[in-house]
């Protein structure tokens, strides 16, 4: 699909995360690619607040506000990637791109693939930087840049599997359909802990 061919979605992902832990913005130039930066945002900010959830210094106050927190992320990082979905679905349809009668269906949609690559240019960034840490000792930074290795590869894999899935979806081999995750957890009138609560009030 010529609307990813031009844009290379494991680049797009390691620049923002580099330059996010900056202070500084970045922005796709395409609609796509600003459907890929704003998933990987949520994923960002995600691994964040999960750090902040494992402190001890803090009062449990504090962290059930951070767990609160992960739980509206996550609904937003699901959503965004139902719309990198929905995007590709329409942009099929604009191109005039249908299966064949026999298209088989992926169990991972492109969204999902993407939302992997993304959680990957995260740990590549923070292995980096644990690799290179001053302060620790030799042994911790040799263990990470091994695991730095079979980051890369992972990314190399998934990397092509997405290219492979997009080029079938678009030669009419396989299926694009947008799966909803539909998450009941956030939703007050989904979840018995909530809703089960003010019954009994």
């Amino acid at each position: 699909m010529k609307t990813l061919a031009d844009t290379p979605v494991t680049d797009l992902q390691a620049r923002a995360v580099a330059l996010w832990h900056t202070g500084k913005e970045f922005r796709g130039e395409s609609d796509f690619a600003s459907l890929v930066l704003a998933q990987h945002r949520f994923n960002y900010e995600l691994w964040h607040q999960e750090d902040e959830a494992r402190r001890k210094d803090v009062p449990d106050g504090v962290i059930a506000g951070v767990k609160r927190a992960i739980d509206g992320l996550n609904q937003q990082r699901n959503d965004a990637i139902e719309r990198i979905d929905d995007f590709l679905l329409a942009t099929l349809r604009k191109q005039g791109v249908k299966p064949r009668a026999k298209a088989k269906r992926n169990s991972e949609t492109p969204g999902s693939i993407i939302d992997r690559l993304s959680i990957l240019a995260l740990r590549i960034f923070h292995m980096t930087g644990e690799a290179g840490r001053r302060d620790a000792d030799e042994a911790h930074k040799r263990k990470c840049r091994d695991k730095l290795v079979i980051l890369e590869e992972q990314k190399k894999d998934l990397s092509k599997c997405l290219k492979e899935l997009l080029g079938d979806i678009v030669a009419g081999k396989k299926r694009l359909k947008v799966y909803r995750q539909f998450k009941m957890y956030n939703d007050p009138a989904l979840n018995p802990a909530v809703y089960g609560k003010k019954r009994t009030d």
